[in-house]
């Protein structure tokens, strides 16, 4: 089935190509009392207020028609209720020229060619996926030249973290403002689109990050026309929440979401920190939406991040969570940290990475601080494995930390090497952060570059603050050493390369090749058995080490046993697998050899399948 519109979708604001020499600008400016389109080279044009629709009272739209084309720079000037004026670029920009604060840009989202128009997706279970800075891999022409080798190693889709307009040149992209503009330092629309295409042609899904739950401190112009985009009765960590009982804001989120999703063919979204988003129900919405409208076209993909862990998005459109108690079970057997939220896993961790393997959450439906593992009915309810995306590392559990430590500059190669066996070769839908597949020892730091001196301040002064209640950093010299996210070589530092620390290239092909091959297994032995998995069994066999057993939707039984501490163990073949014969698909450690005498070694892991194979 083709997908090759001749037309796009229509939003509510923004600046509307009508033809090569007309272009149709409207905003939504409850507040304001007069509207000033400002076009850089051609002059001023007054917005009209649009007259109350079907008899109903005005809402706030003003708009005109204005001859000029594709390429037109933008702004607009409001003059709010107060009386005060203030330039601002246009909420609903498909592109900024160079700043949060400039002008807009008239696009033609018609204009480029596509070359892939036959793309129906890939089913979310074959997902194999790979997080990514587009900064950090030289704009969407970077990545772009990326994406044959990661196909080429086994992985099937990637994730780009957030590309909204945001202040500045560098930033992780979760300070945008600008949601339906690339970023410019990327590149363009068609730069982005021609990525997207070539995904599609490798045969890879591409996913997006978006963040609907709050905008950035700098270039966010709404309070000043708009207030009622934002609820003051309810704060956020960043702020006033965005108010979705106003039909306007939800309008403005769901055409967000099917912008991407069809004008830009993004096969999916991961929604940034869901619990953030008061209202629940715009996000059961807004997945039934983008299903009802898209899916007969291809297939759509969406993520949460919610740190709830509330089951409702799973069973009402969303395909999947991260699972960060996943995460931290696992980042507290590999480093033994347990400051912070670990503390939460610090209490028999072998136990709760059993729990997290037969069930997916350690906390479902519940705030971890609040209550007891496995407390709640919900927990009850099955999941399949593949509604829980899991990892060792993404951005936010790297570049959180006060010096963007990797793990493999944390933890011996040994267990390190188990907890990627156990992530690749067990049926939930794994996810690397850029790097990984190489053994990136780089940082991954958080990194902005605000141009508000007062603003830089207060980025740096918050960062060596969020740390304070750490015992490591109680002395100030030591927090001093934080680095400054604001300062270009915090972001230089933070682009993996594939080099260890002694200039060696050695141990990047080493880990390439043995991410490789996990990923050849994967897609041989468990993709294609993934749909219908459920687990039969799961238990720690010791402080640092699990067995589990999966029944995969031919009847095949998927077991695995991985010890991450160097503790040896008595256990049997037996316990691992009944089956007097069994396919070994991965053995590390000789834990097969071991086991048939009854031990379990350290940093050991074993997969088995036991037929139909």
């Amino acid at each position: 089935m083709s997908h090759s519109p001749t037309s796009v979708r229509a939003l509510s604001g923004g600046a509307h190509l009508i033809d090569a020499t007309h272009t149709f600008f409207r905003l939504w400016a409850p507040k304001a009392t007069q509207v000033t389109l400002i076009l850089q080279e051609q002059g001023e044009y007054a917005l009209e207020a649009e007259g109350p629709a079907n008899g109903g009272p005005a809402k706030g739209w003003f708009s005109a028609t204005v001859s000029c084309g594709a390429g037109t720079r933008y702004q607009y000037r409001v003059v709010n209720e107060h009386g005060i004026a203030q330039l601002v670029p246009d909420p609903v920009s498909r592109a900024q020229a160079d700043s949060v604060h400039g002008y807009s840009v008239v696009i033609d989202p018609q204009s480029y060619q596509w070359r892939v128009n036959d793309w129906r997706g890939r089913p979310w279970h074959e997902t194999i996926l790979y997080e990514l800075h587009v900064g950090a891999f030289g704009g969407f022409t970077g990545v772009k030249a990326k994406l044959a080798s990661l196909a080429a190693m086994g992985f099937t889709a990637v994730e780009l973290m957030p590309l909204a307009t945001f202040p500045g040149r560098n930033n992780w992209g979760y300070d945008g403002v600008l949601p339906y503009a690339p970023h410019f330092s990327y590149g363009t629309p068609e730069d982005l689109k021609s990525l997207v295409d070539e995904a599609h042609a490798l045969n890879m899904t591409i996913c997006l990050d978006v963040v609907y739950n709050h905008f950035g401190p700098d270039g966010n112009y709404l309070n000043h026309y708009a207030p009622h985009f934002f609820d003051p009765d309810e704060k956020t960590p960043w702020g006033n929440a965005i108010d979705f009982s106003q039909q306007e804001v939800r309008n403005f989120y769901t055409e967000n979401v099917l912008y991407w999703l069809d004008e830009y063919r993004f096969d999916g979204l991961r929604f940034d920190a869901c619990h953030a988003i008061k209202d629940k129900t715009w996000l059961v919405e807004v997945a039934q939406i983008a299903r009802k409208e898209l899916e007969e076209k291809r297939q759509v993909h969406l993520m949460a991040e919610n740190d709830d862990n509330c089951i409702t998005l799973l069973q009402a459109g969303f395909n999947a969570q991260w699972n960060d108690d996943a995460h931290h079970t696992l980042h507290v057997l590999l480093t033994e940290e347990i400051e912070g939220y670990y503390a939460n896993y610090s209490i028999n961790p072998a136990e709760k990475l059993a729990q997290c393997l037969a069930e997916g959450f350690v906390y479902p439906s519940q705030i971890p601080e609040l209550k007891e593992p496995g407390s709640t009915a919900e927990n009850d309810t099955k999941l399949p494995t593949t509604a829980f995306v899991n990892y060792l590392q993404n951005h936010d559990q790297i570049g959180n930390r006060p010096f963007g430590e990797r793990l493999t500059t944390l933890v011996p190669i040994t267990a390190l090497r188990v907890a990627n066996a156990l992530l690749l070769l067990s049926p939930h839908i794994p996810m690397l952060f850029m790097g990984e597949e190489f053994g990136a020892t780089q940082p991954f730091l958080y990194f902005t570059s605000h141009e508000d001196p007062l603003l830089v301040e207060a980025v740096r002064e918050g960062r060596r603050k969020e740390f304070a209640s750490f015992k490591k950093f109680a002395d100030s010299d030591f927090a001093l050493k934080i680095p400054d996210p604001n300062h270009v070589d915090t972001f230089d530092a933070s682009i993996p390369r594939p080099v260890s620390v002694d200039g060696s290239s050695s141990t990047a092909l080493d880990w390439s090749q043995w991410i490789s091959k996990l990923l050849g297994i994967r897609h041989h032995y468990l993709i294609p058995r993934l749909p219908g998995t459920h687990a039969l069994m799961a238990k720690a066999i010791g402080p640092s080490a699990v067995i589990a057993r999966w029944q995969m939707g031919d009847g095949a039984i998927l077991a695995i046993a991985a010890n991450l501490g160097n503790e040896m163990l008595v256990l049997s073949r037996e316990d691992v697998c009944s089956a007097p014969e069994a396919e070994v698909l991965f053995d590390y450690g000789e834990a097969w050899q071991m086991l048939n005498k009854n031990i379990m070694p350290g940093s050991a892991f074993v997969a088995l399948l036991e037929g139909p194979l």
